[in-house]
């Protein structure tokens, strides 16, 4: 199927798989996860309190998991400027659920922010939260590519 089949399906909620869903969602813990523990690492090394080390984190997440979009669609001969605005489309929500869902259930780990990068409870509840967030993300992305939004924006660039 070429490029403009694809995203007129996926614009009029067609072909929409669970597969696609899941590569996008996947896309997005990628960058989140790389963001994320570098956050979680550089705020508990510099012996920040829980609050500045989760906003560090939720701001590398993000930067992360823009970047990797971004860079992809440079790739693909877009202006950085072009780019940017399809990062920001493609990204922005699921990453925001993401995020929402991973910090929500490390916060509800009794212990978990008061671990340290050395106690299993820290790594058990981020894993925990990202495997969580997976799954919630995942039917989120197949709504959002579904109607031509999210990661469908992206997919006319590959």
């Amino acid at each position: 199927m070429d490029h403009s089949t694809h995203h007129s399906a996926a614009a009029h909620g067609h072909g929409t798989t669970w597969a696609t869903a899941m590569k996008a969602t996947l896309h997005c813990l990628t960058g989140c996860a790389i963001g994320e523990i570098l956050g979680m690492v550089v705020g508990t090394a510099l012996m920040w309190g829980n609050v500045p080390t989760m906003v560090l984190a939720i701001a590398l997440a993000f930067v992360f998991g823009y970047s990797l979009t971004l860079f992809a669609v440079v790739r693909a001969g877009v202006s950085v400027k072009a780019a940017v605005k399809v990062a920001l489309a493609a990204d922005t929500v699921s990453i925001a659920v993401m995020e929402l869902v991973d910090n929500g259930i490390v916060a509800l780990v009794p212990g978990a922010m008061d671990a340290h990068l050395s106690d299993g409870l820290f790594w058990y509840a981020l894993l925990g939260g990202f495997a969580v967030a997976f799954l919630i993300t995942t039917p989120v992305n197949k709504w959002m590519i579904g109607r031509g939004k999210g990661h469908a924006v992206v997919h006319a660039y590959h």
